[in-house]
């Protein structure tokens, strides 16, 4: 296999040959940018952490933590330490808290995850957890691992030599915790309802927060309403206190609502406040009657159309929003609310149930979502219900089909189809990197309506949704997310029996599947695809699904096999009317024909797609091309014709930051001055094109480099090159 790698053995899948963009394994084509180089990896600074809030007493606890962390620091070792306590008592404030006080000795960065125990969609995966990890880090998407062991592996190493703090909040277990730990001698801190007694082994120190005195918790009070109430009403601050449990969280909302209202008595608030709680006694709940009542009372105390947004809200099924989401489930126009989306989530944000993390992005504390969802559940009908979640759908639909179209231009669009409506689209600004950030920023969002959308009576969200985000997976590389969209939007079409939708599911799909590697299953996706097409009379779709197989057959080492695929798409494809795919078949073509030693062929092939994609203005694909007629021209003995093509290739590459293609041409040209006696030129090319094959994760090319740079002569003072 390394003779046929190094021959040309290495694409993957290329061109625009199903909706239009091109992809390669560990590459891309079609003028994308791959990212950065694992320099820039090392310079990444993430700086995660949400904002901190002041902190009411809490000394012992902060004196555990700085004694933990000394004994670290005393023995050279990782600080590990877990935060327990009941919902609402202050965990993640104590751990916002304590960390940002860390930042100035820890400039590498913070990193923050949710693992979310309380949430509705189940716990977080460690795997995505250490992929988002891992890009904030600044490794680029395409060379994240797919394996949770090799990202596991890959983080510890980028995490040695830096330092940093990480935070892993509503953590559900031990197991889910451990291939989070950073490697070097980092701080982490995990919160968790439970105490993370499994953490021992790793050197977890465990700190158990209980609920604030009553003088503590009255001084948050009279914190929270800054006036003269809790000085002057003293007594029934105490009591009110004692109705939250002592729980910041239920202060702080209980305290929201009476500023709110600065002429009302301490009083009447306990009178509610104890009636609330002697109603939820009554009902069993356990641990969480304090916060649980105060939320029920500010609830009851919100305006209609602010109540009618908060419960909504409980509907939407990522963690973060603004007010475009508030706008799609309030029915657009602001749902006939008195007051505007933006307004409404202020009176919510001012009353303490929602929590502000960034411009016009708010999220739940996870006890006030659960509590939201409840109260949506017993206030709002099914109907409007579902009628909201499809509005929700419908707006992440519109928005990321404009981001696709934003990304590529060519991704050929089906009609979409959308509910009663009104569809609200969100305004990310203009061109595609914006378009690119957006989709990033709402990434998780937009998966967990993928995956609810079918259950939820919208499966045709479901694959729309995915279908939308084919450009964004092909640059950014997120295969755990790729292949999972594709799945679930699969499992959609199905449902509604719509074949075309269907096939674009495998064929999308596929290429997720190919990108990280499982060639097997990707033919097979590709090899039902074709079936499909077959079946419907469709021409079109099954000759391009010849150059997938072709492209899959070929990463399985069969390359007589790719080869056929590839000669009859190269036919098919045009008679069909699609030029373009046809050139990248006879692209893909002519790197088998080189691979398997027969390179007059493979330069007819590279030569006639060079042609057509010139003509079309593909400069991309062009300059691949280019360099395969390059090595073309080195296979003949014509070192000076290669290097002319190889460099004219080369400008081109480096400017779209595709550094595999980069590398494959510096290996050539590498190639070419050490066949011109250029030995000292050819070690840098070949060094060069080293580096880029480890940045990129192609360790047998980079095998091949490493020895062709063993077989030249040791270098020389005063050479030329």
């Amino acid at each position: 296999m390394r003779g046929q790698e190094r021959g040309g053995g290495h694409n993957e899948i290329s061109g625009g040959v199903l909706h239009g963009p091109s992809v390669q394994a560990s590459a891309v084509y079609g003028g994308i940018h791959i990212g950065t180089d694992n320099a820039a990896a090392a310079r990444a600074r993430p700086w995660q952490l949400p904002p901190a809030v002041a902190l009411t007493d809490r000394t012992a606890e902060v004196a555990s933590l700085d004694g933990v962390r000394a004994r670290a620091v005393r023995h050279g070792q990782a600080a590990l330490a877990a935060v327990s306590g009941l919902g609402g008592v202050g965990k993640t404030a104590l751990a916002l808290a304590w960390l940002h006080r860390l930042r100035p000795d820890f400039p590498g960065g913070q990193l923050y995850a949710d693992l979310g125990a309380q949430s509705p969609a189940g716990p977080a995966d460690p795997g995505e957890v250490l992929g988002g990890f891992l890009r904030g880090l600044g490794v680029p998407s395409q060379q994240v691992p797919y394996g949770i062991a090799e990202r596991a592996a890959l983080y510890r190493s980028l995490t040695a030599e830096r330092r940093i703090v990480v935070l892993l909040d509503d953590a559900a277990t031990a197991a889910q915790v451990r291939p989070l730990l950073p490697g070097g001698p980092n701080v982490t801190l995990v919160t968790s309802r439970r105490r993370m007694s499994g953490l021992t082994l790793e050197g977890g120190h465990q700190v158990h927060l209980e609920p604030l005195a009553p003088e503590a918790a009255v001084e948050l009070l009279a914190v929270t309403l800054a006036d003269d109430r809790v000085a002057t009403q003293p007594d029934d601050a105490r009591e009110l206190v004692g109705l939250c449990a002592g729980l910041p969280l239920a202060v702080r909302v209980a305290g929201a609502r009476l500023a709110a209202r600065p002429h009302r008595p301490l009083t009447t608030m306990v009178r509610a406040l104890a009636a609330e709680r002697g109603r939820l006694d009554a009902l069993a709940i356990d641990g969480d009657q304090g916060v649980r009542a105060a939320l029920d009372l500010s609830y009851q105390g919100l305006p209609a159309d602010a109540a009618r947004l908060y419960r909504l809200l409980g509907l939407h099924p990522g963690t973060e929003f603004g007010t475009a989401a508030a706008r799609a489930l309030l029915g657009g126009a602001d749902g006939g609310a008195d007051r505007s989306a933006g307004e409404l989530l202020d009176v919510l944000h001012d009353a303490n149930l929602l929590v502000e993390v960034g411009e016009d992005r708010y999220r739940f504390h996870d006890l006030v979502r659960l509590h939201a969802v409840a109260r949506a559940e017993q206030d709002e009908p099914a109907g409007a219900r579902a009628a909201a979640f499809r509005r929700f759908a419908d707006h992440c639909v519109a928005t990321a089909t404009r981001a696709e179209t934003a990304v590529d231009p060519r991704h050929p669009l089906r009609e979409r189809s959308y509910g009663p409506g009104p569809v609200i689209t969100e305004d990310f600004g203009a061109g595609e990197q914006a378009a690119l950030d957006w989709t990033e920023r709402e990434l998780p969002t937009l998966m967990a309506v993928v995956r609810r959308a079918r259950a939820a009576g919208a499966p045709e969200a479901a694959w729309q949704l995915a279908d939308a985000l084919g450009p964004f997976f092909i640059r950014r590389k997120h295969y755990d997310h790729w292949c999972a969209a594709y799945r679930d939007g699969f499992a959609a079409a199905e449902a509604l029996a719509d074949t075309a939708a269907r096939c674009r599911m495998l064929t999308s799909g596929g290429l997720g599947e190919l990108g990280r590697g499982d060639h097997a299953r990707a033919l097979e996706m590709f090899e039902r695809a074709a079936r499909l097409f077959e079946a419907e009379g469709d021409r079109l779709g099954h000759a391009r699904t010849l150059n997938y197989r072709g492209l899959a057959e070929h990463r399985l080492g069969r390359l007589d096999a790719a080869a056929e695929l590839f000669a009859r798409a190269a036919v098919e494809l045009p008679e069909c009317g699609d030029h373009r795919a046809g050139a990248l078949a006879r692209l893909n073509a002519a790197d088998v024909e080189l691979g398997l030693g027969r390179p007059a062929r493979a330069g007819e092939e590279a030569a006639a797609a060079h042609a057509v994609l010139r003509d079309v203005h593909d400069t991309y694909n062009a300059a691949r091309a280019e360099i395969l007629l390059g090595r073309v021209a080195l296979r003949r003995g014509r070192p000076e014709e290669a290097e002319e093509r190889l460099l004219a290739a080369l400008a081109v590459l480096r400017e779209a930051g595709a550094h595999y293609e980069v590398a494959r041409a510096l290996e050539s040209l590498g190639e070419a001055a050490g066949r011109r006696g250029l030995n000292d030129l050819a070690r840098d090319r070949y060094q060069e094109a080293l580096d880029l094959y480890t940045a990129v994760h192609r360790p047998a090319p980079a095998a091949d480099v490493r020895a062709r740079l063993r077989e030249l002569p040791e270098p020389s003072q005063g050479q030329g090159g």
